[in-house]
């Protein structure tokens, strides 16, 4: 296999060279780190972490590369020789298949009537899309979501359908102005995301999909809150709490309140965040799996746990963030490459703050190397946060290694 990392193949060589399996490979390296005190996982979650290691999906970070060097009876340099770059997929080659074939404004070019057939495939389209942004960034997206975006609005206005159709496709608008402007604001461009979401508000709300305008409104209110117009973006993710009541579905007012809880940890507000984040968990602990939009697909308990961490390391409380981040992040999906490399930096940054600035810098080495030719505004930013965090500790060696290599990303 012509992309598998050396260091991967070379795990999985001398695990086979042994006669172990991967399950036996665990067992050794759990019995290693007891004898040296190091805290480990359950053995499932090591045995998952141990095939994305032979599979180069993701490079195990310390104190695996130790633990693998001493269970393996080679050199941590010998064993991880080489250097490693995750696999990059395409943007055509992810649009192609997760897309639906078909053209929206094709449907006007032919003169058809707008019925139910044609508001499913113009869903499936957007979600297809949502799901691309799962691997891609928004600088890859932009272009084809909102050339989606315009001829789903084109065919609202200028096609044939009837009250309820015309409904669906006001849904349909909301959803897809949902993951544009999350795509543009990803891309940097946040005027345009402002606006985009604001076209998805107003359609939500036209359509009466009271779910769908609070996200759109909790969309907004996060990026606003990201931009540092803290008033505004809080007064926005409050209205997307509001909007919904106990009926709506568990996933969105988990996602509202967590929204919320970022927002009063980025005013200092630390009460009110802890209380946002309670509420966000007591609404997802209530999912009884009934009816939930596809675009909530994402919102679980991991993504609560990222949040939570996220907002101790907003309030400065790191012992707390670094432990919830370790765990998550250990069974993260590596082809999720900008939300890695996201979580990655608030891990880091968690790190300078509990005085461990070796480790902030190992963490900054993996962020920026798995978030490497994503194209995220996002990111980029990130990365420059997490350096600026540690200039002050330059005079460490691996503090200053990261730093001579990632001197372009301290740009801007």
């Amino acid at each position: 296999m012509e992309d598998l990392p050396a260091w991967a193949d070379r795990i999985r060589r001398e695990r086979r060279n042994r006669g172990w399996s991967q399950k036996e490979l665990a067992k050794r390296l759990a019995e290693v780190a007891a004898r040296l005190g190091v805290p480990m996982p359950e053995r499932a979650s090591l045995i998952r972490s141990i095939r994305n290691w032979e599979a180069g999906r993701c490079r195990p970070r310390d104190p695996y590369p130790m633990l693998l060097a001493r269970v393996l009876g080679l050199g941590e340099e010998e064993l991880f020789a080489g250097s490693w770059q995750p696999y990059r997929p395409a943007p055509g080659e992810v649009l192609d298949g997760l897309l639906p074939e078909g053209d929206p404004v094709g449907v006007l070019q032919a003169g058809r009537r707008i019925g139910p057939g044609i508001v499913a495939h113009l869903a499936a389209r957007v979600h297809g899309l949502r799901r691309s942004d799962d691997v891609l960034g928004g600088g890859d997206l932009i272009g084809p979501v909102f050339r989606e975006l315009g001829g789903i609005v084109r065919l609202y206005r200028e096609g044939s359908h009837d009250a309820r159709t015309g409904r669906a496709l006001l849904t349909v608008i909301g959803e897809c102005a949902q993951i544009a402007g999350w795509v543009a604001s990803d891309a940097g461009r946040h005027d345009t995301a402002a606006r985009t979401y604001r076209l998805g508000i107003s359609a939500a709300r036209q359509a009466g999909d009271r779910t769908l305008e609070s996200h759109l409104l909790g969309s907004l209110g996060y990026q606003e809150v990201n931009r540092g117009r803290l008033r505004e973006g809080t007064e926005l993710t409050r209205s997307a709490v509001r909007v919904l009541d106990r009926r709506s579905p568990a996933r969105a007012r988990a996602l509202a309140w967590d929204r919320l809880a970022w927002a009063h940890a980025r005013t200092g507000n630390a009460q009110a965040a802890m209380r946002a984040l309670g509420e966000a968990g007591d609404a997802l602990a209530g999912d009884d799996g009934g009816e939930t939009p596809a675009y909530l697909y994402w919102v679980n308990p991991a993504e609560l746990q990222i949040m939570e961490a996220r907002v101790y390391t907003e309030l400065r409380r790191p012992l707390r963030a670094v432990p919830l981040l370790t765990e998550v992040l250990d069974r993260y999906d590596s082809t999720h490459a900008r939300e890695l490399g996201l979580y990655l930096s608030w891990l880091a940054v968690a790190l300078v703050d509990a005085n461990e600035p070796e480790e902030a810098a190992r963490t900054a080495r993996r962020m920026l190397e798995v978030s490497a030719g994503v194209a995220s505004a996002r990111t980029a930013e990130r990365a420059r946060v997490v350096l600026r965090r540690l200039q002050p500790y330059r005079d460490l060696p691996e503090v200053r290694d990261v730093l001579s290599v990632a001197g372009d990303a301290l740009q801007g």
